[in-house]
């Protein structure tokens, strides 16, 4: 039997919102990948939605084969699932790159504005956004941005409390990505590229205190610390 080519049907895009969902979803389990699966709680949290409409999105996905859910054990990402999620993480980073490049957003302003752009289908133009960027591996918050075949490089961080008193490093990246704390940082004077060595580290709270470039001293509270990057 033959087919016209009006019979053969290319595979429907996802939505927007099922783009958030796998994205969510490939954010949750890459933050504890200890655990088998997300559960539908915690995707709902991450979502700011109710755990019946989570449940109803999550049927759909399965139906579509982008994810599995074992009951007791939360939903995993299919690998086609997965695909999908890492292709709308690598769009919202490089909207994010050239917001701060291109158009002078700062770093803090950028992740609403992306999250808006990120839902782009076009290919060609994510191809060519790249290639404008130069290529870049980075976003401006130090997250690597997956290659179109979803290859990451994952670069070698620790997290500024795991540093000793009279230890050195970079600040590479940020784990909290939320406007308040950026303005934090920029307050502080805590940019990434930014030397910084811990002088002294309080018993009491386990606040650091911190010299910024060999110069500005700065105390930090443990939770700024648990959020912060750092290289050699």
């Amino acid at each position: 039997m033959t087919h016209s080519a009006l019979d053969i049907q290319p595979p429907k895009l996802p939505s927007h919102t099922e783009e958030n969902y796998l994205k969510a979803i490939y954010k949750l389990a890459e933050a504890e990948p200890e655990t088998v699966g997300v559960s539908t709680n915690r995707i709902a949290a991450a979502l700011d939605t109710r755990a019946a409409s989570v449940t109803d999105m999550l049927r759909r996905l399965a139906e579509k084969g982008l994810l599995a859910y074992e009951r007791y054990r939360g939903v995993q990402l299919t690998v086609e699932g997965q695909r999908l999620a890492l292709l709308t993480i690598r769009k919202h980073r490089l909207w994010e790159v050239f917001l701060v490049q291109q158009l002078g957003f700062n770093w803090d302003e950028v992740h609403e504005v992306a999250e808006q752009l990120e839902h782009v289908q076009s290919p060609l133009l994510m191809r060519r956004l790249d290639a404008f960027l130069g290529h870049p591996a980075l976003d401006p918050h130090g997250d690597p941005i997956p290659a179109e075949d979803g290859a990451m490089r994952r670069p070698a961080h620790r997290l500024l409390a795991d540093l000793g008193v009279g230890e050195c490093g970079t600040l590479a990246a940020v784990k909290n990505t939320s406007a308040p704390f950026l303005q934090y940082l920029d307050k502080v004077g805590l940019q990434l590229g930014a030397l910084v060595e811990v002088v002294d580290k309080v018993g009491f709270d386990n606040s650091f205190e911190i010299r910024i470039n060999s110069q500005r001293l700065a105390l930090i509270s443990a939770e700024v610390s648990c959020n912060l990057f750092v290289t050699a």
